[in-house]
């Protein structure tokens, strides 16, 4: 079930839920996933209970917890205000944007991990992307952007 709490121009709900049986198709992910669509101020709100952070953030991901009863993968929470900036910037739809940021969290729903596998997730986001037609990854743009800041930094002799 998606639910789109922030309207966003040529999406539905309907759109989306497709896209996430896609993206849970491609992953072998089993069960359903719920995805919240809202604005910044609820993703600070939850950013802060779930994980202790008080700022809004692109996508969190939450997995079913093991042996509750009947076929839920997880929730997903996504940032239609953030999804908006960055598919503004990455020259994109918002609703592209946001199945970027579905994929990711299906990923996480999946047990992928970027900030532990060593590049597992992101191989295989890459892959995915490309599968299901998406515009550039959200772990390669985090890649490229540190890569960019690395070099600015060694340009100006200091490190990143």
């Amino acid at each position: 079930m998606v639910l789109l709490k922030k309207r966003i121009p040529g999406a539905t709900e309907a759109l989306f839920e497709r896209f996430v049986r896609r993206a849970s198709r491609a992953v072998k992910l089993t069960g359903s996933v719920n995805v919240l669509i809202t604005n910044d101020r609820e993703m600070r709100s939850l950013n802060r209970r779930f994980c202790g952070k008080d700022a809004a953030t692109d996508v969190l991901s939450f997995r079913a917890a093991p042996g509750l009863p009947g076929k839920l993968a997880g929730d997903l929470a996504i940032s239609a205000d953030i999804a908006g900036d960055n598919a503004e910037q990455f020259g994109h739809t918002t609703g592209e944007e946001i199945k970027i940021l579905i994929l990711h969290g299906v990923l996480h729903l999946a047990g992928y991990d970027h900030e532990r596998d060593g590049g597992r997730m992101a191989k295989k986001e890459d892959q995915l992307r490309a599968a299901l037609k998406l515009p550039v990854t959200l772990i390669s743009r985090t890649m490229v952007g540190r890569t960019t800041a690395a070099k600015a930094s060694a340009t100006r002799g200091r490190k990143a």
